[in-house]
């Protein structure tokens, strides 16, 4: 049999942001990297779990996504492993972008990085917050979901 190769190497993914958000509309953004950061992608030494965008001046930038420096990099060469980074979009799509983020309790966070054609992209998620109860409901879904497939093998 032939296997199937996926068109992208999921290397990060925000695993809480389907919990604590509700996802309203994705888009995938190229990153603007430095130095060895992309070798480090390549390992997995990246994290997304308090990551978000920001849009300032015209530019959409990744904060607080962890980039653990690469371990056999030249010394000189230190590169901060929270530093902002530049996100990758069309003019067009950082209005679009703009326009939605600044309606109340919208944000945009970071859900996937991966690598595509040898290029690192993040997929970036306009959201909003979800409220306690909401959470609480969208586990009860889950449950409910989980047994009925758990009878339906039962049977």
């Amino acid at each position: 049999m032939t296997k199937k190769k996926q068109p992208f190497k999921i290397v990060a993914s925000n695993k809480k942001a389907h919990h604590n958000y509700t996802i309203i509309e994705t888009l995938e953004a190229g990153i603007a990297l430095k130095g060895n950061e992309v070798k480090s992608i390549r390992k997995g030494l990246v994290s997304l779990k308090e990551s978000f965008a920001r849009i300032d001046n015209m530019e959409i930038w990744l904060q607080n996504c962890h980039v653990t420096p690469y371990a056999e990099a030249n010394t000189f060469y230190k590169i901060d492993a929270t530093r902002n980074r530049k996100l990758l979009l069309h003019k067009k799509q950082i209005e679009k972008w703009m326009g939605k983020a600044q309606e109340k309790g919208l944000t945009i966070i970071a859900t996937k990085l991966y690598i595509k054609h040898n290029k690192v992209k993040c997929e970036i998620a306009l959201a909003k917050a979800k409220k306690l109860y909401d959470k609480r409901d969208d586990i009860k879904q889950k449950d409910i979901k989980r047994s009925i497939q758990k009878e339906m093998k039962r049977r």
